[in-house]
């Protein structure tokens, strides 16, 4: 079967770019960046492996400063120096048309003194993380907190000028961004903190930056996404409240897509059992026809994302799948659906682009998603549950 809807092309309609298809790779850690966030060639062989079917490719993070840093191996985009490395990486998804979308990001207090080379951990307050071994960050300074919007407004330029077709803004995972909308830690009585309109105060500037970068540096039509996470399990933290006024508000800014980050795409509130309705579709309500939504989380088979369709929702992220089957679209498109792998052998890891901190990254911490044909297959949704938990704040 080849007359899925997932298979037709999409038109933004703000910026009047169009992808071949509906299916995108998310955004997933490699770090296999060098210690100083330039790309690798380990780094441009699991791109080139993994690119070309799907219409966006999404970027591991990249950090727009050098307080952003969030792990060893992470790509950077906090200075012109990177250009040149960042344009090979975009070179290198731009095969078969796949449009090169890079996800930029600051850590804020979600990373570590020894990363960050002796300093400091920052975060909109000083407010610890409620997970194992994070560390007390400092406040920014109303100062820093403007500089770092033009951090991400520069990264964005960089991203222009290294021949990249979009940016994808990280407001999730609990992340600087989130951190700024979380009233868990965010406990700043500025301009930048307080009021729930308040704590939207950062992530609107952001975007807003990121656009004057577009307006000014762009010659084509150039994508800017936008991720988020639509709960925190803190007590105070995000609610579904929240995350919807905020896509009520984020309507009014120029964004191209909206991306919900979950480990399952019909996953319903961690926090309030008396609602029986998937977050997605929720949001996608409150969105209508004006943003298009990016839906990811255990998205496997060719009937999994149709489904994703046939709800309203304009794009499928396959995450965990495309590392298991590089070849999914084009399996999909020749009518072979039957060769699609579902299973990952040990030994086919380094043939799949998946070596070095990359591959011991997965095992160590995401291996029953990985669904390695040698290992004893588990429930999905127990995997699933507890990466939602990460992404959600739980320890």
């Amino acid at each position: 079967m080849t007359n899925y809807k997932f298979l037709e092309p999409y038109t933004f309609e703000k910026k009047g770019i169009t992808v071949k298809n509906r299916i995108v790779i998310p955004p997933m850690t490699e770090m296999m960046s060098f210690s100083n966030g330039e790309v690798t060639r380990d780094e441009l062989r699991y791109y080139r492996i993994h690119t070309g079917g799907a219409g966006m490719f999404i970027t591991a993070v990249a950090n727009v400063n050098d307080e952003g840093k969030g792990f060893e191996g992470e790509l950077s985009a906090a200075d012109d120096k990177f250009i040149p490395s960042l344009a090979s990486l975009a070179d290198a998804i731009h095969k078969n048309g796949t449009k090169a979308i890079l996800q930029i990001f600051s850590a804020g207090r979600m990373t570590f003194t020894s990363v960050l080379r002796g300093k400091q951990p920052v975060s909109a307050s000083a407010v610890k993380a409620l997970r194992n071994n994070s560390e007390e960050p400092r406040a920014l300074t109303e100062e820093e907190v403007e500089q770092t919007i033009k951090d991400f407004g520069a990264a964005t330029k960089r991203a222009i000028l290294a021949g990249f077709d979009g940016v994808e803004i990280h407001g999730a995972n609990t992340y600087l961004i989130q951190q700024f909308f979380s009233p868990h830690s965010n406990r700043r009585d500025d301009k930048w903190g307080g009021s729930l309109e308040k704590r939207m105060a950062f992530p609107f500037a952001v975007i807003d930056e990121a656009q004057k970068a577009i307006d000014k540096y762009a010659k084509k039509p150039f994508i800017m996404g936008y991720r988020l996470s639509p709960e925190e399990v803190e007590k105070p933290g995000i609610t579904i409240e929240d995350t919807l006024a905020f896509v009520d508000a984020i309507k009014n800014k120029p964004i191209d897509y909206l991306h919900v980050s979950m480990g399952d795409v019909w996953r319903k509130s961690l926090n309030d059992s008396s609602i029986d309705k998937p977050l997605n579709l929720m949001i996608k309500e409150h969105l209508g026809q004006d943003i298009p939504l990016i839906g990811v989380g255990d998205i496997q088979s060719p009937a999994d994302a149709e489904k994703v369709m046939d709800n309203g929702i304009e794009f499928a992220a396959i995450g965990r799948e495309s590392l298991r089957e590089p070849n999914w679209v084009e399996k999909v498109e020749s009518g072979d659906e039957n060769a699609i792998r579902y299973t990952l052998s040990l030994s086919d890891h380094d043939a799949l682009g998946l070596s070095g901190t990359f591959w011991e990254f997965l095992l160590a911490s995401f291996r029953p998603g990985l669904q390695i044909s040698s290992d004893k297959q588990t429930d999905r949704s127990l995997f699933n549950n507890a990466l939602d938990g990460i992404f959600a704040g739980a320890k």
